[in-house]
């Protein structure tokens, strides 16, 4: 695979002012993560003076699936820090397509892990809620043991345990971070957006109430999840390896973010036949899926709180203690004023 097929965001030039540095690498470009790292990265670079290489790959560029071809590509572009914004995250489908979910859920982060750790890389990876099985009272901690429900649950399982596995047993350098979080939006489709084009449709709607969570935007946790591996100018810091809860301060359930997107749209301006008092509440065992679904993603983020204080990091301890509704306000107003409510 040539390198040329990558979509970058940066284009280098022979000026010396414009040196590249190092080569940032994010894998999902088409995903709503790797479009917020897409607008976060391209955002801070100009102003820097020792712009990196910012390379962005999708499905188009590189199959996940293939070890062979990723590992190619790997070690044909250099990447001094990985994002793996990328996964298979049809959570029904992978019920049947077994094989598929854990090629890029498990066996694809083990290639990128295993290059990190031979050439001395930073590897940021993205996990889910989904790898516990949601039976605990209270919040989850990063050391809690692992019993997810379902195939992707089980995939993204996999693919933590080999990350720390291979970074445990090496002696020549690297760092990575796996961040958990859950119920992500940002652009594309997901719960939120959903929902509100259902709010258009019908004058009533039913929705989960017993299963909790928090939602995190896209755009927030490629914010504080870089803040903990990268400085203002995207230079590489030491951090402590291992596994860490990224979401916003607070919880709620699906029938609470149904109502609270459907009353900032109406706040906003938008038309719609539902309103939030007919959004009706309703257990899980009403609204039977393929994939169970675990009752409780409550998760203590103290570890990264206390990993962005001690290096002083001070903005994205704020931001990581923001409570979740506030981003999901500023999403649902974004998203009527480009008139996509």
């Amino acid at each position: 695979m040539s390198a040329a097929l990558i979509a970058t965001g940066y284009k280098s030039s022979t000026t010396k002012a414009n040196f590249i540095s190092m080569n940032i690498l994010v894998f999902g470009k088409d995903g709503q993560l790797g479009k917020a790292f897409h607008v976060l990265l391209d955002s801070l670079l100009p102003a820097l003076a020792d712009k990196p290489n910012l390379q962005y790959v999708g499905r188009s560029e590189c199959d996940l699936a293939d070890a062979t071809a990723l590992s190619t590509l790997l070690n044909q572009l250099q990447p001094k820090l990985i994002i793996n914004a990328s996964a298979y995250t049809a959570v029904d489908k992978a019920e049947t397509d077994i094989d598929q979910a854990f090629a890029i859920n498990a066996k694809a982060p083990e290639v990128m892990a295993q290059y990190a750790a031979d050439h001395d890389a930073t590897f940021l990876h993205y996990s889910t809620d989904y790898v516990f099985d949601g039976e605990k009272y209270g919040y989850y901690l990063e050391d809690d043991i692992r019993n997810p429900l379902g195939v992707y649950g089980k995939s993204k399982a996999a693919g933590e345990e080999v990350i720390v596995r291979i970074f445990a047993g090496n002696t020549g350098g690297g760092q990575y971070a796996i961040f958990r979080t859950s119920w992500v939006y940002g652009d594309g489709g997901n719960f939120i957006r959903t929902i509100l084009r259902l709010a258009k449709e019908r004058e009533e709607l039913k929705i989960i109430d017993d299963q909790y969570g928090v939602p995190t935007s896209a755009t927030w946790l490629a914010q504080v999840s870089l803040g903990l591996v990268a400085d203002d100018k995207l230079k590489i810091k030491k951090f402590p390896s291992g596994i860490y809860h990224a979401v916003p301060n607070g919880e709620t359930t699906w029938h609470g973010l149904a109502c609270l997107a459907v009353k900032a749209a109406l706040d906003a301006g938008a038309t719609l036949k539902t309103h939030p008092s007919s959004i009706k509440p309703i257990p899980a065992v009403e609204y039977p899926l393929p994939a169970p679904r675990p009752m409780n993603s409550r998760m203590s983020t103290d570890k990264l709180a206390q990993a962005l204080g001690f290096r002083g990091n001070m903005s994205k301890l704020q931001l990581l203690n923001q409570p979740w509704d506030i981003a999901v306000k500023a999403y649902v107003s974004n998203l009527a004023k480009d008139r996509l409510i």
